[in-house]
């Protein structure tokens, strides 16, 4: 068998009829090998086994954005996913089969299609020699971008050219450019007709549509949904921030298009609905300690915070919507409430619902040494272990006698006295208090024990001597 060489994995016929793979890789399915449109240009279907299905115009799809209604008017047995030429003006098109059916007559009025605009004809389905074609002049297609740019930097045109396609049949292309004012690209057209030997067509784009048809992941962690399922663009507005408030910063609201994010408006709705169940901002709340001026609110949680400054936060006072419209009402009937609630009765500074699950996993946890705990003395230990104070003798014998001691409400179990320590035996006669009396060993010989007389006073009185002392010869001289 041979090692080198490549064994690819057989696809199913019917594949082309569940998914089409999109240039950028973001399809969810992306098991055609295929490359055809956008994701968000595909639909599904839905009835596909529904019996009188039938409609005479067909959705085909070309590259990037790019999509188109024809006839199929000599009936022409096609299934979703079919390469087919269409007319176009001139020569002809290739594309792909997108959606069949009545749906497509509700996708026509989705995309705003005019009712006069002449829809052209569905010719053949793709043979052989049209494909070989039709990947002939998408070959060409990047040299002449490149080529194309170089041509409008010469000419001091302000535009940037962002994409080409060229149609089925290699005698028309299509480029795509981006620009932030209007552009006199009329000697660009000549020149370019002139450099490939084609029609031209000049077609702007956004920066929406530009981010839209090169893909990326955004700063949530997904695809782009201008790569994956958004077709149309709304214009952003910062008031949609501002609802939500969401801080100014061009930097956090800036896509990769360098517009506001698309997903700004996704949730506005929501807040403008939520922020016209508050009291309004310019109403203030009136005490008898201090007036009270709107500072922040929380939409969702439909709680407001309360200053005594206008522009500051002193001694803020978080209210709930409901508490504020009672304080409202009762300014309106002259009424001034002693205080408002201040935040430890709201809860803010309670207890959170919800614990730090990750605080136990700290990395600092072992950065603060524990306490060594003090040795507590035997009466402190057993007091400590009742949790009472020690009880001195004299209490004793005023409790009566057989009545174990109660602490609380639960009685004091009875203790268990220790064996107290062996008396010392009683001193002999002639033994000071220092002599002790020591347990024979029976491993080891038995020493003498030596006794000790007290010391006596010699002859003139003055010097002490010990009486067990051997007396030593005087010597001459010392008498």
């Amino acid at each position: 068998m041979d090692e080198n060489k490549n064994y690819q994995t057989p696809v199913p016929d019917n594949t082309a009829d569940q998914c089409v793979k999109c240039n950028a890789g973001a399809c969810s399915g992306g098991c055609c090998s295929d490359d055809i449109g956008r994701c968000n240009l595909t639909s599904t279907n839905w009835l596909e086994d529904v019996p009188d299905n039938d409609y005479e115009i067909v959705e085909v799809l070309f590259k990037n954005t790019r999509r188109g209604f024809y006839r199929n008017s000599t009936h022409i047995p096609l299934k979703r996913g079919d390469w087919v030429a269409v007319e176009a003006n001139p020569g002809h098109d290739i594309g792909r089969v997108g959606l069949m059916g009545r749906l497509v007559q509700n996708q026509m009025k989705r995309v705003n299609l005019r009712k006069n605009v002449e829809i052209l004809r569905v010719f053949r389905k793709a043979k052989p020699a049209d494909m070989e074609r039709y990947e002939q002049a998408k070959a060409r297609e990047e040299d002449t971008m490149i080529r194309s740019r170089k041509i409008a930097v010469d000419l001091g045109l302000k535009m940037k050219i962002g994409d080409v396609e060229y149609q089925g049949d290699g005698n028309k292309a299509i480029f795509y450019y981006i620009a932030d004012d209007r552009v006199d690209f009329r000697q660009l057209i000549k020149v370019l007709a002139e450099v490939f030997r084609i029609r031209v067509e000049m077609k702007q784009i956004g920066a929406r549509q530009e981010a839209g048809r090169i893909g990326g992941i955004g700063p949530c962690g997904r695809p782009l949904c201008c790569a994956t399922w958004m077709s149309s663009f709304v214009s952003v507005a910062t008031s949609a921030a501002r609802f939500q408030d969401i801080s100014l910063n061009p930097q956090n609201l800036a896509g990769q298009c360098a517009k506001l994010k698309c997903c700004i408006n996704f949730e506005v709705n929501t807040y403008v609905e939520a922020i016209r169940q508050l009291p309004p901002k310019d109403v203030h709340l009136e005490t008898k300690d201090a007036t009270y001026y709107y500072f922040k609110a929380d939409a969702l949680k439909r709680e407001i915070i309360y200053s005594t400054e206008r522009n500051a936060p002193v001694n803020t006072v978080t209210l709930t919507a409901a508490q504020a419209f009672e304080v409202i009402a009762l300014n309106k009937n002259g009424v001034k409430p002693d205080s408002l609630k201040p935040d430890e009765q709201n809860g803010r500074n309670g207890a959170s619902p919800f614990g730090d699950l990750l605080n136990q996993d700290a990395i600092n946890r072992f950065d603060n040494k524990k306490k060594k705990k003090k040795k507590k003395k035997s009466g402190d230990k057993a007091s400590s272990d009742n949790g009472s104070k020690p009880v001195s003798k004299a209490d004793d014998k005023d409790k009566p006698e057989g009545k174990p001691q109660e602490h609380g409400n639960a009685p004091r179990p009875e203790r268990k006295q220790r064996p107290g320590k062996p008396k010392r035996q009683p001193q002999q006669d002639g033994q000071s208090g220092g002599e002790r009396q020591k347990r024979p060993h029976t491993d080891k010989p038995q020493r003498p024990l030596k006794t000790f007389r007290p010391r006596q006073q010699s002859s003139d009185g003055n010097t002490p001597q010990n009486s067990n002392a051997q007396s030593k010869p005087n010597k001459p001289g010392n008498e």
